[in-house]
């Protein structure tokens, strides 16, 4: 679905700016948009939204208005509008036409050309934070919740930025968030709020860091300690040493693969023993587009091509069953898809891994015993989506390795 209106509409002629950021917000609204681009250059300014992990140009204000709506944007997050030489963070809540509202996070950095402003859209849907809705078949669904239900270990969440580990992490939240236990988060910076759980927000600039908070933390009594990101040793160490004395610990890495999450951990300095005894779980994902329902398009996958592509481990007589399809586009999407959904790859910590892990073993040998163990890949995890014509095979390539 693509929105199209002129930029000499009289919502610009009445009253420019103001006018022009509402309708900017009602658009990103109705097409699910996950950020906003406010982007000035030499000659012109470029407004973009990012809809379903793809970014697409909407008409832009006349280049005049660039230092106006910036200004505007900083008023509405309660930020400094004489300061333009540093970046600056805020947020903002705003009301649409349809009595939605829309919970937003404010980015600013200065540019050659000004200031280019990126807001977060924030979900404050809690209906939509459960495994279900993010895609986790029944069997990693499972693993997920043996995982997080046990009373202290390590579970990790893997993949690159604007892969959805910080929903997944959400979404176990969601769950285990019961008046019984003391749940605490720290984030950078937190992108959901969530009743009932105490959530605090790092702030480098005056030394409180995800080291700083989990100290805090374990002096206030906790169960449950979700800490965003695991970016150098101390953070790390600390929440390895929380998982072993009786706390339930959720984070976040940015590798590839859950094997690779292992040696990255190894790499930091952390002592194999440790890992060994600590981690429960380590889950990869991706997000890949759906398909749009009402337009796409059957299409026949041969043996060889599977072979080709890296898929020959599934066969297509296995494949055969099922029925791929390639996106088209029509009225009802956005170049033949609508919305996304996770892949997954999820790796329990064995016996028999635990022992690899004790040997430093590399991460050519993890994945094989993964495999051993029916840890399939995120390209496996893919394919079998896309041959259940969920995704198409053009996401699952773009988006995952081959094994």
């Amino acid at each position: 679905m693509e929105i199209h209106h002129s930029s000499n509409s009289p919502a610009l002629t009445e009253a420019p700016v103001v006018h022009y950021l509402q309708q900017t917000w009602e658009i990103a609204a109705l097409l699910r948009a996950s950020d906003i681009h406010f982007e000035p250059f030499e000659n012109f300014y470029r407004v973009r939204l990012r809809v379903d992990g793809v970014l697409q140009d909407i008409p832009a204000p006349p280049f005049e208005f660039k230092d106006q709506i910036a200004s505007r944007i900083k008023v509405l997050a309660r930020l400094d509008i004489a300061e333009k030489r540093l970046p600056q963070d805020g947020r903002m809540n705003l009301g649409l036409q349809n009595s939605k509202r829309l919970n937003l996070r404010v980015s600013t950095l200065p540019t050659l050309f000004g200031e280019k402003i990126v807001v977060r859209v924030l979900s404050t849907d809690l209906a939509k934070l459960n495994l279900d809705h993010l895609g986790y078949n029944p069997s990693d669904k499972q693993k997920l919740l043996h995982a997080i239900q046990k009373p202290h270990g390590l579970v990790l969440v893997t993949g690159p930025t604007g892969s959805g580990k910080s929903q997944s992490l959400y979404a176990c939240l969601n769950l285990l968030n019961r008046a019984e236990v003391n749940i605490a988060t720290v984030e950078d910076p937190s992108e959901i709020q969530l009743p009932g759980i105490n959530q605090v927000n790092v702030k480098e600039r005056i030394g409180l860091n995800f080291a700083t908070s989990l100290r805090a933390f374990l002096r206030q009594d906790p169960d449950i300690l979700m800490v965003g990101e695991i970016r150098d040793h101390e953070t790390a160490d600390i929440a390895i040493k929380a998982s072993q004395t009786g706390h339930l610990v959720l984070s976040t890495l940015h590798t590839q693969d859950a094997p690779s999450a292992l040696v990255r951990l190894l790499n930091m300095g952390m002592a194999s023993y440790n890992l060994a005894s600590s981690i429960s779980l380590i889950s990869a994902q991706r997000l890949v587009r759906r398909l749009c329902v009402h337009c796409r398009k059957p299409m026949v996958v041969s043996a060889h091509l599977l072979k080709e592509l890296g898929l020959q481990s599934i066969s297509h007589q296995a494949t055969a069953q099922h029925h791929f399809h390639s996106a088209e586009g029509c009225s009802q999407c956005y170049k033949g898809y609508w919305g996304r959904i996770g892949l997954f790859q999820m790796m329990p910590i064995t016996a028999a891994l635990q022992h690899l892990i004790l040997q430093n073993a590399s991460r050519q040998e993890l994945t094989i015993q993964a495999e051993k163990e029916g840890v399939c890949s995120l390209r496996h995890a893919g394919l079998l989506q896309a041959s259940l014509g969920i995704t198409s095979l053009a996401e699952v390539l773009a988006h995952t390795d081959v094994p």
